[in-house]
């Protein structure tokens, strides 16, 4: 397990914690996937998990990231992702929330979370969340229009022992200009969809929107797709076809509405 110290939690060689991809995209909009991977730093010892634990939807959104860069393309819109699981660190929860680090996730109970002393919470704050947040921050800057902010996620069909029969969740926060035109063009699409489904805003998973759209008043989503739809390339590839122009339509509705005196 990881030792109390101001090294840096991940080698040179796991580094960075986050990157972007296609910087240069010139959609109006930045796309997020905050739990794309579930790679576990040496220096923590796969936080003390078996196999069923570190592979399934607790470590990762499963296929989050591989429709994220499907839409990348689609759009021509930069993505901004995280290269560490978020049973390390949940880049889409602040620092002070104890499910940053959870010591459960659903069904899991996560050994290398427990008892974490506050320098080990600071270490992963400051090596995991803190590179995550930094681009997002800068890549935001850096667009030459104001984008329309989009996250995106994966949800497991059982969730404890439950199922869920929506197949596309569209959530916001504060500001829910993306999310209701989302959910007008989505109607169409042959998916279930269900606005705040299956979480809101009230379950505590709306930070990135808060911290990085709703304060610079950026229009922003937050999309939640069934994994199961998602699991294989055939599967990502037909649910990137249908949302593709979806997306496409909202930025364009969004922009318009931007630009009316």
């Amino acid at each position: 397990m990881c030792h109390e110290t101001e090294s840096s939690l991940l080698l040179p060689t796991e580094a960075p914690a986050a990157r972007v991809l296609n910087a240069r995209g010139r959609a109006p909009a930045v796309l997020i996937c905050e739990h794309a991977s579930r790679f576990i730093p040496a220096a923590l010892d796969g936080l003390g998990l078996d196999e069923a634990a570190a592979s399934s939807h607790a470590a990762w959104d499963i296929g989050a990231l591989d429709l994220s860069v499907e839409l990348m393309g689609a759009l021509d819109a930069p993505l901004i992702h995280s290269r560490v699981s978020r049973l390390v660190y949940d880049c889409n929860r602040p620092p002070e929330r104890e499910d940053a680090m959870p010591q459960v996730s659903e069904v899991f109970s996560i050994p290398g979370n427990m008892n974490l002393t506050d320098a080990q919470r600071a270490q992963r704050v400051r090596d995991v969340y803190e590179p995550f947040k930094t681009l997002v921050s800068s890549t935001l800057d850096e667009r030459p229009e104001p984008p329309v902010v989009i996250t995106i996620h994966s949800f497991t069909p059982v969730y404890k022992g439950n199922p869920r029969t929506v197949e596309l969740g569209i959530l916001h926060d504060e500001d829910d200009r993306a999310a209701q035109l989302m959910l007008s063009h989505a109607e169409s699409s042959g998916l279930r969809v269900a606005l705040n489904e299956p979480y809101s805003a009230t379950d505590g998973v709306t930070h990135t929107l808060r911290e990085h759209a709703v304060r610079r008043g950026l229009p922003n989503v937050m999309i939640e797709v069934r994994n199961d739809l998602i699991d294989t390339a055939d599967g990502v590839n037909r649910i990137a076809g249908l949302l593709t122009p979806i997306l496409q339509s909202v930025i364009k509705d969004l922009s318009h509405a931007e630009a009316k005196p």
